[in-house]
């Protein structure tokens, strides 16, 4: 055992010298490396915490939501520095496309103009958004309508179903108006999509009393928020899967937007959540 030790202090000596470093800058170095490896260790088993619950959240959103406890465990480290740990384990974040298209827009309904174009929202329930989205079982496809307002990007109606008519969009239109506030009264913006164009919807929104808006000319860009939040869902929360059943597929709907409006630090909301935000723009 003496000897061993000996044996390892000369190689130490030797390798100081070659190097031109002393003995006692090795061992700061070799402390220092220790201490890396725990504090990576530390931030691996955080991610992987976080990630058990929201599977593809991002790593900036991650940063801003593990700073705290890190600090509180001496260690701090950079946004830079945490992309370069996930980065050599492979967890890094690819985002995914989706090629099936929900929207009809080649129909015969009435459409209506672009109201607000330029319009900036100042307070919850000025704008809503509204989009729809599909989600693969082996017992065929499922579509979930979303709103979202758009000044809290808090998802206010939803509803998952197996057809893509418009009685989704309904369901999901009388969840949003049920906690709507008295003498508020929204624009509500979509595609021309069928769904939204049919004689029932409009109906709902004009007893509602709520402004009608739609898309123009570039679809993609005029509800950009909308199909962001769908992206969102899809992307962070696996809703792009292909689950077994529909019963499955409906309780990581659920999840999702539970999730997404409670937890998911948004950065254009400064890392506040949308029901953070919707709450406290409301109150």
């Amino acid at each position: 055992m003496h000897k061993e030790a000996t044996r390892k202090r000369v190689i130490i000596a030797a390798l100081c010298r070659k190097v031109g470093m002393s003995r006692q800058n090795y061992y700061a170095v070799k402390v220092k490396r220790r201490r890396e490896a725990v504090d990576e260790g530390l931030v691996v088993d955080l991610v992987r915490r976080e990630r058990k619950l929201q599977p593809r959240i991002g790593c900036r959103k991650l940063h801003y939501m593990l700073t705290a406890e890190l600090e509180s465990n001496n260690v701090s480290i950079g946004r830079d520095r945490l992309f370069e740990i996930l980065g050599a384990r492979d967890m890094l974040i690819e985002p995914k496309r989706s090629l099936i298209k929900t929207t009809n827009s080649k129909h015969s309904l009435p459409v209506f103009r672009n109201l607000i174009k330029g319009m900036i929202p100042e307070k919850p329930h000025q704008i809503w958004v509204s989009d729809l989205t599909y989600i693969r079982t082996e017992e065929g496809f499922m579509y979930g309508a979303l709103i979202t307002d758009k000044m809290s990007r808090k998802i206010v109606g939803h509803h998952i179903g197996d057809t893509l008519e418009s009685i989704g969009c309904q369901e999901a239109l009388k969840i949003a108006l049920k906690q709507l506030p008295e003498g508020a009264k929204p624009v509500h913006h979509s595609d021309r999509g069928s769904q939204y164009c049919c004689h029932e919807y409009v109906k709902m929104l004009r007893e509602g009393d709520l402004g009608i808006s739609m898309t123009e000319e570039l679809h993609c860009y005029e509800n950009a928020m909308a199909e962001r939040v769908n992206g969102i869902l899809k992307q962070e929360y696996n809703l792009d899967a292909s689950f077994k059943t529909k019963d499955q597929a409906a309780k990581a709907f659920e999840q999702g937007i539970w999730l997404y409006n409670k937890k998911r630090p948004h950065l254009k909301l400064n890392y506040q959540t949308p029901q953070q935000v919707h709450e406290a723009a409301a109150a």
